[in-house]
């Protein structure tokens, strides 16, 4: 059986999601065709027992999952429980090794893990998308280009904030120029006690774990996707300020030599605009948020001290409540297992943008434009707040 293609803009228009071409590039995809089985499913293993475990791909009626691995047995079994998965790998490596009915791989490893377990899925044929961030350091985003490029697999980067609703409706907004010009926005994300010693996180059966002392601005895109995933546009230049709590011993001894739990960036953007950037792993507000200033309207998202939600200019639409985004994936997928209802439609977008051959839309260039401003940033910090220059790769 064959399975009939819809055109880009057909599908676009089937969905309502036309926001999503919004980072689609021009780049082409080589070997998609080659690479997606004939059939009208995509095949898709989950690597990574923890954040995996989130999401729903094997109810998506065009994905089922084939194959589950985490290096711990507990969170093997986990996955296969959620994903009724009877194929089940003890590692990444053994998987791409033996595995021969997959497409497509789900990476929810460990961050400093992250561009390197992409590169091994691309350079076995198969697509990937990852969990955030795309890298850690700026010879990591490189490789990451130079592998995308070479093999033509499809990466695209599950960065929540882009398909936060409030994200959803100021991007839409914004597309129609509602905003006026956006000029200054201020996009946050706080969680407490991560990386701090006193986080069940920061161990595992007694040995440290990557997040023990991770910096803030290495973790970036929570709150970078909330204006790259509403208007696109590239941060160019940075100064970032740092501060660590000395009752945190973390900052004194972790792997990455870094001092800082709590960072604050003022960036600005290749349109000349004003972003101002947290990440806080300390202190009491939790959770990721952002306002947006127009010359024609201000959106305000609610905030967990209490902000209110509200649009504000003297044609701002009236809303008491967002619109209903939830027709726009299939209805097997409409429930929200956290961060803003954002888990659903992505693995909605990356599993269509296999099926069309095109770029999905937090594909590699919006995912470094998201990732690497938080790389500079955090050198910015240890320099004290030096003003510098992002490289646009």
């Amino acid at each position: 059986m064959t399975q009939k293609r819809i055109s880009r803009r057909g599908l676009l228009k089937e969905t309502g999601l036309a926001a999503t071409a919004l980072f689609a590039g021009t780049r082409p995809l080589r070997g998609l065709a080659q690479a997606v089985n004939s059939q009208t499913r995509i095949r898709i293993a989950v690597v990574g027992g923890g954040f995996g475990l989130d999401f729903h791909w094997h109810e998506h009626p065009s994905c089922e999952v084939t194959g589950v691995s985490d290096l711990r047995p507990d969170r093997r079994v986990a996955l296969q429980s959620r994903y009724q998965c009877e194929t089940v790998y003890d590692s990444l490596e053994s998987m791409l090794r033996e595995a021969r009915d997959i497409d497509a791989v789900a990476i929810f490893t460990e961050a400093p893990n992250h561009e390197k377990h992409v590169r091994m899925c691309m350079e076995r044929g198969l697509h990937v998308i990852s969990a955030v961030p795309a890298c850690l350091t700026l010879e990591e985003a490189e490789r990451l280009r130079e592998v995308t490029n070479r093999t033509g697999m499809t990466y695209m980067m599950a960065e929540t904030s882009y398909y936060r609703h409030y994200c959803i409706a100021a991007r839409e907004l914004y597309e129609a120029g509602q905003f006026g010009e956006l000029f200054y926005s201020e996009v946050e994300y706080y969680h407490p006690h991560i990386g701090h010693t006193i986080s069940p996180l920061s161990f595992h059966e007694g040995q440290r774990t990557w997040r023990y002392g991770y910096p803030p601005m290495l973790y970036p895109t929570h709150s970078t996707g909330l204006l790259v995933g509403v208007t696109g546009e590239r941060f160019t230049e940075v100064s970032c300020l740092g501060w660590g709590n000395p009752e945190n011993p973390a900052l004194k001894d972790n792997h990455y030599r870094s001092p800082f739990n709590v960072a604050s960036a003022l960036f600005k953007t290749d349109r000349n605009h004003i972003c101002r950037c947290n990440v806080f792993w300390d202190g009491t507000a939790e959770g990721e948020r952002a306002q947006w200033f127009g010359t024609k309207l201000t959106f305000y998202m609610p905030g967990s001290g209490g902000q209110p939600f509200r649009l504000q200019g003297p044609e701002a639409p009236e809303w008491t409540e967002l619109p209903d985004y939830w027709g726009r994936i299939p209805q097997t997928l409409t429930h929200n297992p956290g961060h803003g209802g954002s888990h659903p439609f992505l693995t909605h977008e990356f599993v269509r943008a296999l099926l069309e051959e095109r770029e999905p839309a937090v594909n590699l260039d919006a995912a470094l434009n998201m990732t690497i401003p938080g790389i500079v940033a955090h050198e910015s910090a240890h320099r004290g707040g030096e003003q510098l220059t992002i490289p646009q790769l």
